[in-house]
């Protein structure tokens, strides 16, 4: 079982914000694997489908980033997952837009929702895939820049790493 949860914050006006690219990167991961993220469980929008024999959650919580860890745990514990079957993907500010990374386990870093999910389910001992967003311009406060809607240009280059990081979910996925 692998259940694969991208990080956001829910309604329209996050859509295209800069902390929500954990969600775009699982839907595009959801698209490929010619699943819907529909279902209402777990304080989370997913969708679920067995790939090569394996069962495949795809996740979105739609409790707000700092909250993520809520999501996660319920997710965890209704589906009987250990954290090793986890994969959190996210944005980060400390990587070029473009640009993805992969880590088997760390520490949250700068991002808050990542902090509420070690707390909640106890460990840093689980998958992430990284998508960047950075750098903050000089003169934006954090805060304000991950809830801006992204610029065209932004988009373009983000969806460029979330489409690389699709690719490597898609690759864990089918190993």
């Amino acid at each position: 079982m692998k259940i694969v949860v991208g990080l956001g914050n829910p309604g329209d006006k996050y859509a295209y914000t800069y902390h929500n690219v954990g969600w775009l990167t699982v839907d595009l991961l959801a698209e490929r694997l010619g699943m819907k993220i529909s279902t209402k469980e777990c304080a989370s929008l997913t969708g679920l489908k067995s790939v090569g024999g394996e069962k495949i959650i795809l996740a979105k919580p739609l409790t707000f980033m700092n909250l993520s860890g809520d999501a996660v745990k319920q997710l965890l514990g209704r589906y009987g997952a250990s954290p090793s079957e986890l994969i959190v993907v996210y944005d980060d500010i400390d990587i070029e837009k473009g640009t993805y990374r992969f880590r088997e386990r760390g520490s949250a870093g700068t991002h808050n929702g990542m902090r509420d999910i070690i707390a909640k389910i106890g460990t840093e001992n689980f998958r992430r895939v990284r998508v960047g967003t950075g750098p903050v311009p000089e003169n934006v406060p954090l805060i304000s820049y991950v809830l801006m809607n992204m610029t065209d240009d932004d988009r373009r280059l983000i969806a460029d790493g979330a489409k690389s990081a699709a690719d490597k979910l898609e690759a864990i996925i089918k190993e």
